[in-house]
């Protein structure tokens, strides 16, 4: 569990994948299995869900976090998950190799300070009406607590048209790597919000110089119960690990 962050510096490029939500214990055994044939490195899948609205599925909590832990161990993948409240800290601690920080909660520095006292590797993803500079004076409420395990992620930033769900700044990519501190990951799931062209920004981010990527995937996203339009099948996962292979060593 410790040698997760490691392992992440020291390979060229690391690829999370996973479903939005785990929805039930079948489905994350059966796509954690194909998600490591697929390429992927860690596992992703959240238990506690942050929904825009009330009446969406919020996930199941402990016991989806228990499931992902399990179905991870069952086929030797580390685990990626958003936390969401402060409380729940010593159970992600205890369960979760890579603690999750969401765009709603960049600005929650009660959480921030919380994960810089850990010693889990967080993953922070820049908020969605955020500057660059705000985001990383984030980091530094992270860094204040001694924990130097971060990855920077870029989720895309809200935008004017409906035609995605955000904007993926590659601009912003450059800039992170350029900052040098830390691993800079893409999650184009988030940003297209649309699968058909998840695999293009994932390539766009590669060439941008990403270090890894979050993609969504599902075995069957029609009836996914969260973001089921983002996710891609695991035919294309495969596609998008052998060909962002191919740019990164460009």
């Amino acid at each position: 569990m410790n040698n997760v962050y490691d392992e992440i510096l020291k390979r060229d490029m690391t690829i999370i994948a996973g479903p939005c939500a785990v929805e039930n214990e079948q489905m994350i055994f059966s796509i954690s299995e194909k998600i490591k044939e697929g390429g992927g490195h860690v596992l992703r899948g959240g238990a506690f869900k942050m929904r825009t609205s009330v009446h969406d599925f919020q996930g199941l909590g402990k016991a989806g976090l228990m499931m992902l832990r399990a179905a991870a161990d069952a086929c030797e993948l580390p685990i990626i998950s958003e936390i969401t409240d402060v409380r729940d800290l010593k159970l992600f601690c205890d369960t979760v190799d890579i603690i999750q920080i969401g765009t709603r909660n960049m600005y929650n520095y009660p959480l921030l300070k919380a994960v810089g006292e850990t010693n889990r590797p967080v993953l922070i993803k820049r908020g969605m009406g955020a500057t660059i500079e705000e985001y990383l004076k984030a980091v530094e409420y992270i860094e204040q607590g001694g924990n130097k395990k971060i990855i920077l992620c870029e989720r895309g930033v809200r935008g004017f048209d409906t035609a995605t769900r955000n904007i993926l700044d590659i601009g912003a990519i450059s800039l992170l790597k350029q900052w040098g501190n830390y691993p800079v990951f893409a999650d184009p799931s988030h940003a297209a919000g649309r699968a058909d062209i998840v695999p293009a920004l994932c390539y766009a981010a590669v060439a941008a110089g990403a270090d890894g990527l979050c993609i969504e995937v599902h075995e069957n996203s029609q009836e996914a119960l969260s973001d089921g339009a983002q996710a891609v099948s695991v035919a294309m996962l495969k596609k998008i690990v052998n060909k962002s292979k191919k740019i990164k060593k460009v």
